[in-house]
């Protein structure tokens, strides 16, 4: 199983999405620190809401194979800069919670991470369960090697056409 950290701001769903892939009853509960389990780097959200506290989270990045970047369906804004992926050296994918939500508007957050540099989505809510299986399916099954050398030859494509 690869390991995900999880990075959104505080309401943003990352705690119940854990406890959700986790099989356990979705309650409540205000993560403090940071919570560095099995599979999942649960943050809190003021450490992406607080400047100063950024660092943290880059360190924990280190830790992890992949990168989800939350937003709940009905996000006011975005917290996320444009192209942000771009400064990180790990799988990101962007994950939309709350879309059983009345107030989900899923387009604009879907395109809150596209401006982000998301290539890869999911869409699910952690109180009804819809997504989060095939969530956990892609943090099972997801090989960053594989990906690596998809990268590089794509780019091999890109900078000499006439080669490859």
């Amino acid at each position: 199983m690869n390991k995900v950290i999880f990075i959104g701001r505080s309401g943003a769903g990352k705690t119940s999405l854990t406890q959700a892939l986790h099989g356990e009853k979705v309650h409540y509960a205000k993560t403090q620190d940071v919570k560095n389990g099995d599979f999942v780097i649960d943050t809190p959200g003021e450490y992406i809401q607080e400047r100063h506290l950024g660092g943290a989270v880059a360190v924990f990045v280190y830790e992890s194979d992949i990168v989800g970047l939350l937003m709940s369906a009905d996000e006011p804004y975005s917290l996320f800069a444009p192209n942000i992926v771009n400064m990180c050296n790990r799988e990101v994918i962007g994950i939309v919670t709350g879309i059983d939500k009345p107030t989900a508007n899923i387009p604009r957050v879907t395109n809150w991470l596209q401006l982000a540099g998301v290539k890869r989505i999911f869409y699910l809510s952690s109180v009804t369960g819809e997504g989060v299986k095939e969530l956990y399916e892609f943090l099972r099954d997801f090989d960053p090697k594989a990906e690596k050398v998809k990268k590089k030859a794509e780019i091999m494509r890109l900078k000499y056409p006439n080669r490859v």
